[in-house]
């Protein structure tokens, strides 16, 4: 993927920079490869450094002030200071670690609703920062994440919404200033007794965390309330664990419960304990195959992929400007074989992963269908 613009600190005649992503996608954990070029313009420059950001758009509570608002969440400087001759082509290749605890933003090719994710290039040149471009990025879920996601699918959940929270969840390490919440109407069965559920990802290397939260309907006898739930396991032990039983377990222990006070609800690694948000908090059907929410969704309940938007979001954020146009001569032979490289590796990659989910989703839905 090419990203293109002039830079507006030189203004007309100026030297041009784009940014090559060996692939658009990406997972937690893993590298953002790509190379920055310049080109230059028709004087000669002194580039003090080129900077490569991520950035992500965020709700925040302050008080009694709400919003959201673009958050930069990591930055590295990729180069130190250089020439840049007139008409010059100068390359700079670079892989761009990406953080455990970092959003996902599609899932089975859908773009989730609300979500916003881009990569920032800046230059710093005589003294002063180029403003930069954003553009989009896609975060695919790990192998554990899509197994929790594949059970919300198969007990009948229904896809509302996503979106970024700034804060730290109570009792959880975590790196990044925030956490995304991915928001499901419940189960039509539970209809009543629970409305949303919100679901929370927190990995790190060794493992991962599933945050709950289930919004619990009142009834003549009590106030509804907040319900949560965690799980805390390995990603191997994720890949293996019969989801659909434990939150079909939970959210039957939640519509049950008969009176309020933040009460949680947990499974491995959680024991009942509550947790809230700190600073930030808020006061079925299975198959014997693997479920796909875009298969749900042509279901007569609209499933897990309704409200889904295609293709990326395009916001205030993240420009639109992205230039398919023909090969201006200045491609790098070497990188583009890299980048054919890393393709292949990454095919090899998903592919173990994929064969390892098939099998561990086919235990995982035998021990759910042999409780049963």
């Amino acid at each position: 993927m090419v990203f293109r613009r002039m830079l507006g600190v030189f203004g007309v005649g100026g030297p041009s920079v784009e940014t090559v992503l060996a692939g658009p996608h990406g997972r937690p954990g893993e590298y953002l490869s790509g190379e920055v070029r310049l080109q230059g313009g028709d004087r000669d420059v002194l580039i003090h450094q080129v900077v490569l950001s991520l950035v992500t758009r965020a709700e925040y509570e302050h008080g009694d002030h709400e919003g959201s608002a673009g958050l930069e969440f990591y930055r590295a400087a990729i180069t130190g200071g250089f020439s840049l001759g007139a008409g010059q082509y100068h390359a700079v290749p670079f892989q761009m670690p990406l953080p455990w605890e970092l959003p996902v933003t599609e899932v089975y090719g859908q773009h989730l609703h609300g979500m916003t994710m881009g990569v920032r290039t800046e230059l710093e040149v005589a003294g002063a920062m180029d403003a930069g471009d954003l553009d989009p990025i896609s975060v695919l879920p790990l192998p554990s994440q899509q197994r929790v996601l594949d059970a919300f699918g198969a007990l009948g959940f229904v896809f509302k919404g996503a979106d970024v929270e700034e804060g730290h969840i109570a009792g959880l390490h975590q790196e990044l200033p925030f956490y995304q919440e991915i928001e499901f109407h419940a189960p039509p069965q539970y209809a009543g007794r629970i409305g949303e559920v919100e679901l929370t990802f927190v990995a790190d290397p060794h493992g991962l965390a599933v945050v709950l939260e289930a919004d619990q309907r009142g009834t003549f006898l009590s106030e509804g309330d907040d319900v949560f739930g965690r799980f805390h396991v390995s990603h191997e032990e994720a890949l293996h664990m019969a989801w659909e039983h434990e939150l079909e377990s939970w959210l039957r222990a939640v519509a049950g419960h008969g009176h309020g006070g933040g009460h949680g609800y947990g499974g491995h690694g959680f024991g009942g304990h509550e947790y809230g948000h700190e600073g930030f908090g808020h006061g079925g059907h299975h198959g014997g195959h693997r479920p796909g929410w875009g298969g749900v969704a042509a279901g007569a309940a609209g499933g897990l992929a309704a409200g889904f938007v295609a293709g990326a979001v395009v916001n205030e954020m993240l420009d639109d400007d992205d230039d398919n146009g023909g090969d201006d001569g200045s491609f790098d032979t070497g990188f583009a074989q890299q980048a054919v490289q890393n393709a292949y590796q990454e095919a090899a990659y998903e592919q173990a992963y994929e064969d390892a989910y098939e099998d561990a989703y086919e235990d995982a839905m035998d021990t759910f269908e042999d409780d049963n």
